[in-house]
């Protein structure tokens, strides 16, 4: 059985222990807050061994060296970024697997927010761990990829079952929303989710994980391939309503 651990940490960041209960193996998805990520552990009374990077911003990789002294864990990695990350014991790309006990992880190819991110989807138990390439109603900053590799790396992410449960890195859902409302504003499926989401950051609950299927209804980056979103906001082409989508939320 695949537990996940969600905590928040800094000021945004969730924070998350994957933990397989049949090997006692524990893996650290990015490492934001050391400290934290130690006393959740020691709290949860699990041993971690390793750690699965998403990208090398440091509030996704910067506990790693503190993390590894203090229990010695394997430290993954996307190996196109492998020389801005810390303490790395292995690097891997799109196309590739890791593991935790008898469990496969995918490694997925989602650069655009850098260029060398990285997911990990484990099929059997229905997660995805997305870093900062998307967002409960949103998307990362483009900050080193392009428009092309962007959404070719979302197409990857809609690729995934329905059913999928998404785990992105920080609680910015209810920004997003208010984007998503002017971006696509006669969408009965996003009003609804934005109200859902208005009521649980009232009880100061998190919004996340997200279910793919609810993305695909009401998310406007990946529906920049919807005839009506191209329409609104990028002339008939998926990547240019893509660009448009994000240039207008980076000034929203």
């Amino acid at each position: 059985m695949i537990e996940v651990h969600q905590f928040p940490c800094l000021s945004d960041n969730y924070g998350y222990l994957l933990h397989d209960t049949e090997s006692g193996e524990t893996v650290c998805i990015d490492t934001p807050d050391a400290d934290a990520y130690l006393r959740e552990a020691d709290h949860k009374g699990w041993r971690i061994t390793q750690i699965w990077n998403t990208h090398w911003h440091p509030d996704h990789a910067g506990g790693n060296k503190d993390i590894k002294a203090a229990t010695g864990c394997v430290i993954v990695a996307p190996k196109a970024e492998a020389p801005q990350i810390d303490a790395i014991d292995r690097t891997v790309a799109g196309g590739d697997s890791v593991s935790i006990g008898s469990h496969q992880a995918s490694v997925i190819d989602v650069g655009g927010h850098t260029k060398g991110h990285i997911t990990y989807h484990l099929p059997d138990a229905g997660i995805a761990f997305v870093g900062d390439s998307v967002f409960a109603l949103g998307c990362g900053r483009m900050f080193e990829g392009t428009a092309d590799q962007f959404w070719a790396s979302l197409k990857r992410i809609k690729a995934l079952p329905d059913d999928t449960l998404l785990y992105c890195a920080h609680e910015y859902t209810a920004a997003n929303a208010r984007f998503a409302l002017h971006a696509d504003p006669e969408n009965e499926a996003l009003a609804q989710y934005a109200d859902e989401v208005a009521e649980r950051r009232d009880r100061d609950l998190p919004t996340v994980p997200t279910r793919l299927e609810r993305e695909l209804a009401a998310n406007p980056f990946l529906r920049a391939d919807d005839p009506d979103m191209q329409a609104r906001w990028g002339g008939g082409d998926a990547v240019a309503t893509f660009a448009a989508l994000r240039t207008a939320k980076d000034n929203f």
